[in-house]
C-alpha cells in the first residue's frame, strides 16, 4: 500500500514508519518538524519506498496534492506535550482541531481510510481504577489551558466518527496512554526520558507535585504493534480503542526504580506545580487503562515491561552521549 503518515518523523510516528516500510510498504510522511526530528528518519535517507514531505497539515492544498493517490493514512501530527500546550495553547488549538479536519476532509475527498491517533487526555481528571472507552470525562474550566489538549482530542475524535457515521469514511481511532521509549524526548515534559536524562548524569530529578500521583507506561513498540493490528483488522472499524500498559506506578517509585536501575546517586526533589506551569496548573492524580476491548477484538495485549522501558531509554541516551 501507499500510506500516508502525518507527524511522522515525531517519536511515535518515526517507529510507526519504521514498522510500515519494514512490512513493504511505500510511505509518506508529511510533518512541519515542530517537535518531530529529521535524524529520527534518516535511517530511511536513501529508500526509493520513503518520502519525507517537510510540510504543515494546516496547508489544505498540500495534503489535497499528497491525498491524491494514498490507499491509507494514519494521522498523528499533533502538537504534544505539557509544555508545549501550556506555552502555545493557540498554535496548539489550531493545530490539533483545524489540522484534524483538514486530513479528514481530504480522506474524504479520495475515501482514503483514516486511523486516528487520540489520547488518554481526553478521560481528564477521572481517576477510575480502570478507565473503559466509554468512560465520562471530567474536566477543569475551559480556561485552565492545561484541559485544551484534551477538549482537542475529543473535538478530534468527534469529528472522524461523523465522517464515519455521515459519509461513510472508513475510520478507526486509538487513544494513547502514556507511551515512552526510545527517541522520545524529555523537552516537552516527558517525564520518563526527563528522569533517566538526569539520573545517567546524577543530577536532580524534579518530580512536580507530592509524586503520589500514578502512570502507565507502554513501550512504543508495542504500542506499534497495536496500530498495525487494529488498522488492518475489518472488526475495528468505527470504534474507538484504548492503547496503552495497565501496570501502575506512582511518580516517586517511577524516580526510585529509574536511580536504582541506572546505578545514579540522583536525589529526589519535589518542585510545586505553580513553579514548574504556572498559576493555577491542574493534574490529574491517576490515569490507568482497561484494555478488555482491544484484547477482545485483535488479541493485543502489550509484552514489554518499565524495566525494558527504562533500559532501551537509557541505552540510547548513552549512546547519543
Amino acid at each position: 500500500m501507499k500510506i500516508l503518515v502525518t507527524g511522522g518523523a515525531g517519536f511515535i510516528g518515526s517507529h510507526l514508519v519504521d514498522r510500515l516500510l519494514l512490512d513493504g510498504h511505500q510511505v509518506v510522511v508529511v510533518d512541519i518538524l515542530s517537535t518531530g526530528r529529521k535524524n529520527n528518519l534518516e535511517q530511511h535517507d536513501l529508500n526509493p519506498n520513503f518520502r519525507l514531505s517537510e510540510s504543515s497539515i494546516l496547508n489544505l492544498s498540500l495534503l489535497e496534492s499528497e491525498m491524491q493517490d494514498i490507499d491509507y493514512v494514519f494521522h498523528l501530527a499533533a502538537a504534544v506535550g505539557v509544555f508545549t500546550i501550556v506555552n502555545n495553547p493557540l498554535q496548539s488549538l489550531l493545530t490539533n482541531i483545524r489540522g484534524t479536519e483538514n486530513v479528514l476532509e481530504m480522506a474524504s475527498k479520495f475515501q482514503v481510510p483514516v486511523f486516528l491517533t487520540s489520547s488518554s487526555e481526553v478521560y481528564g481528571k477521572n481517576v477510575s481504577d480502570s478507565l473503559y472507552e466509554n468512560s465520562d470525562r471530567i474536566l477543569g474550566s475551559p480556561t485552565t489551558l492545561r484541559w485544551s489538549y484534551s477538549e482537542a482530542k475529543a473535538i478530534d475524535e468527534s469529528l472522524a466518527f461523523a465522517y464515519f457515521v455521515e459519509r461513510q469514511l472508513p475510520v478507526r481511532i486509538v487513544r494513547f496512554f502514556n507511551t515512552v521509549g526510545p527517541r522520545q524526548l524529555g523537552t516537552y515534559g516527558m517525564v520518563v526520558p526527563r528522569f533517566i536524562k538526569a539520573a545517567l548524569n546524577n543530577e536532580p530529578i524534579l518530580i512536580y507535585g507530592s509524586g503520589k500521583q500514578t502512570r502507565c507506561f507502554a513501550h512504543v513498540l508495542d504500542v506499534v504493534d497495536a496500530v498495525i493490528t487494529v488498522a488492518f483488522a475489518k472488526n475495528t472499524l468505527g470504534k474507538v480503542l484504548n492503547v496503552g500498559n495497565d501496570f501502575e506506578i506512582s511518580m516517586n517509585e517511577l524516580a526510585e526504580t529509574i536511580i536504582e536501575k541506572t546505578n545514579s546517586s540522583s536525589k529526589i526533589v519535589h518542585v510545586p506545580y505553580e513553579e514548574a506551569y504556572g498559576e493555577g496548573f491542574e493534574d490529574m492524580e491517576r490515569r490507568v487503562p482497561n484494555l478488555d476491548l482491544i484484547r477482545n477484538l485483535v488479541g493485543w495485549v502489550p509484552k514489554r515491561d518499565l524495566f525494558d522501558i527504562i533500559s532501551d531509554i537509557a541505552v540510547e541516551m548513552q549512546v547519543i552521549d
